[in-house]
């Protein structure tokens, strides 16, 4: 009897799933062999398939430069994942990732977004066209900004986002650009420059550049500025573990980050589905919604965990009686899927040019008109201003 990862290795073989040297590669038994493409999908040898919601789309290549271990990733239409580690995350078209990667579950890329080599992800959400360099450690972070290849937002190589703090909790989330701007692709790009870094949390607004080397600490939403910072001076103080400073500033931060992932919701639910043309795109975009929803929670959980540590003190009882008035909210809140009629009408305008014109994501959205991009935009602020203005302190 042959062994269940053969036997899925011949269905993938017959149906055109190329494997220059198939013996070694590794194929799970949990693995839906209909959930991977035959158009020109090639898995190089060395590499590991795992996880039920394993899905591969037209043209993806899985480990070129170097073996990949796959699990529970979705890899859309022309995806190169070149080699190293990738555990759910949502690739939707035309990304490139280098080899040595570090990719974990909360990733979602949107197309033409993509890194060069040894870059780690986790909860990090890319709009299309941003590209991140090498050796780079931009965890909890959403970026958007660009309007095509030529003219992206970018991260220099060996920059962090310092998403952890000395009081052990991740309420850090970072955002550069927004949501509702960024969704229409028609923003000025943001350059992160090498060797830097962010503490987060902090929000850097559209345009904005940061000189090599700078680290930046404070917010920056107004668009289009040059942020330069120099070196600390030496200094040794006395330190009180467990003190924590801006904690009004860190939760109303995280209260922003879920309303605008909220607001991305909205459009993952109503706008995306329109371009998903056949049964596995579709399986993609259900699982970029689902992908986004754990995002969500996750965000949640984090901020809750950062107030469980706070002491007693006038600013930390306002904080945990502005996170009691969240839990209450998040569990009676509606899901992603919130409509208004100007949304409405901007879904059904996108539809309506989708239909005509049968363009893929990227070009009918930046073939939308200008008036039409703004009312997408107000909708998707509507819903992330209804809920910050109810849970910000």
């Amino acid at each position: 009897m042959k062994p269940t990862d053969y036997v899925i290795k011949e269905k993938l073989l017959a149906k055109g799933v190329t494997m220059p040297h198939p013996d070694t590669v590794y194929i799970a038994d949990d693995v839906h062999p209909d959930r991977i493409s035959g158009d020109g999908v090639t898995i190089y040898g060395g590499s590991r398939i795992m996880g039920k919601n394993t899905l591969i789309l037209p043209k993806a290549k899985i480990g070129y430069e170097a073996p990949v271990t796959m699990e529970n990733c979705m890899a859309g239409n022309d995806v190169r994942l070149n080699g190293g580690f990738f555990q759910g995350a949502v690739f939707l078209g035309g990304n490139v990732f280098g080899s040595n990667a570090h990719v974990r579950s909360g990733t979602i890329l949107e197309e033409q977004a993509g890194a060069a080599h040894t870059v780690g992800l986790k909860q990090t959400i890319l709009f299309p066209f941003v590209i991140l360099g090498s050796l780079i450690n931009f965890c909890d972070c959403f970026m958007a900004g660009g309007t095509s290849r030529k003219d992206h937002s970018e991260v220099g190589s060996s920059f962090v986002h310092f998403n952890y703090t000395p009081n052990q909790d991740k309420a850090t989330a970072s955002m550069m650009g927004n949501v509702h701007q960024g969704v229409m692709m028609n923003q000025h790009p943001i350059f992160l420059g090498g060797q830097g870094g962010i503490v987060g949390p902090v929000r850097i607004g559209f345009g904005c550049l940061t000189g090599a080397g700078t680290i930046v600490r404070k917010d920056e939403e107004r668009s289009d500025r040059m942020i330069l910072a120099g070196g600390t001076k030496s200094i040794s103080l006395p330190r009180r573990p467990g003190l924590h400073a801006g904690t009004v500033r860190i939760f109303n931060h995280n209260i922003r980050y879920i309303a605008a992932l909220t607001a991305l919701g909205a459009w993952y639910m109503h706008v995306r589905p329109i371009f998903a043309t056949d049964e596995l795109s579709g399986k993609l975009v259900t699982g970029l919604q689902k992908t986004l929803a754990g995002c969500i929670r996750e965000r949640i959980r984090q901020l809750e965990k950062f107030c469980d540590t706070l002491g007693s003190s006038l600013t930390c009882d306002q904080v945990l009686a502005g996170m009691h008035t969240a839990k209450k909210y998040f569990d009676t809140a509606p899901g992603q899927g919130i409509m208004t009629r100007d949304g409405e009408t901007f879904v059904a305008r996108v539809a309506d040019l989708a239909a005509e014109n049968s363009t893929e994501y990227t070009a009918c959205i930046q073939g939308l008109a200008p008036e039409i991009k703004a009312m997408g935009s107000e909708w998707l602020l509507g819903i992330e201003t209804s809920m910050s203005d109810q849970l910000q302190i």
